[in-house]
């Protein structure tokens, strides 16, 4: 399937869109394939074609909850030394299977930093407004 979409927080604010100015980009995946959030892929199933829609999803069946224990000490020398490392600065961080997800930096010392690994969403509500773009069989 080929969704638009505009995802927002509950206080208003715009967390993703497909639309970027005058481009629209929907995202494209297979139902089913668990690439996507799962309560996503629940209210896509059974649309058609053009067909619009708005729901809501909430932190447990989105990220979860922030977890306060969800932090880590790093040396310093293990980030890119291309930046100097701030409070509140994003990073991408890769598992031990070679995932990718982000993360925030909490506190910084002269040796270390500490990362909040909850997911940016986590203990956040999801609105979404969908429209189903196009759909092909496989």
């Amino acid at each position: 399937v080929k969704i638009e979409y505009e995802g927002k927080l509950d206080d208003g604010n715009v967390f993703d869109t497909t639309k970027h100015g005058e481009h629209n980009h929907p995202i494209e995946f297979v139902v089913g394939e668990g690439k996507i959030l799962p309560a996503f892929e629940e209210n896509v199933m059974g649309m058609k074609k053009g067909e619009e829609k708005e729901f809501k999803i909430p932190s447990e069946k989105a990220y979860g909850q922030h977890n306060p224990e969800a932090k880590k000490e790093f040396p310093r020398s293990s980030l890119p030394q291309d930046k100097e490392p701030k409070p509140g600065m994003a990073l991408m961080l890769s598992s031990p299977q070679g995932q990718q997800f982000p993360a925030k930096i909490m506190e910084v010392t002269e040796e270390s930093v500490v990362i909040d690994l909850n997911h940016p969403l986590a203990g956040k509500d999801l609105n979404f407004k969908i429209k189903l773009a196009d759909i092909e069989s496989k």
